[in-house]
């Protein structure tokens, strides 16, 4: 055994088997369990804990009653390809005339918010197209969204701007 190790041995030796502390620390440990109920820490971590819980039984309940509404509907009663697009469209079409028709008397605030209209149009037109090669692509179907309230948006914006709302 080396030198250090001897010497280690004999300080632990000397130490004395138990240690009694300086002051009488119960007091700071009984202060610190009323601190802790008078606060409220205790039960907040319940009311967390079970919000938690309860958050969670709320989603497992949506994704079922989801999960079971998608199974108990027939699949004909939901538009799909190019019903869908058609549907879409014309629900888009019947919005984008009745602001029309709302702000026939309101000034534009721009000069060429038509030829704008014009081009999401054109966009609208093609996305369509692709979308008869591929009726069931949902960014396709996504992108027409888009632009169909792209279209809402202009029109809104140039007869009635936010600066000009209260």
């Amino acid at each position: 055994m080396s030198k250090f190790e001897q010497q280690l041995n004999q300080q632990l030796h000397d130490l004395a088997k138990e240690k009694a502390p300086q002051r009488d620390l119960w007091r700071g440990i009984e202060l610190g369990i009323e601190h802790q109920h008078d606060t409220g820490t205790v039960p907040q971590n319940r009311h967390r804990r079970l919000a938690a819980v309860a958050a969670s039984v709320a989603l497992v309940v949506s994704l079922s009653w989801y999960g079971i509404q998608q199974t108990s509907v027939p699949a004909t009663d939901h538009p799909t390809g190019q019903a869908l697009v058609k549907a879409l469209s014309n629900q888009h079409e019947q919005q984008k005339q009745a602001l029309l028709v709302q702000y026939t008397d309101a000034p534009a605030m721009t000069e060429n918010w038509e030829a704008q209209l014009a081009e999401l149009d054109e966009a609208a037109s093609a996305i369509k197209a692709a979308l008869k090669e591929d009726p069931n692509n949902g960014a396709l179907l996504r992108m027409l969204q888009q632009v169909h309230q792209q279209q809402i948006t202009l029109i809104e914006r140039v007869h009635a701007p936010q600066w000009q709302q209260i």
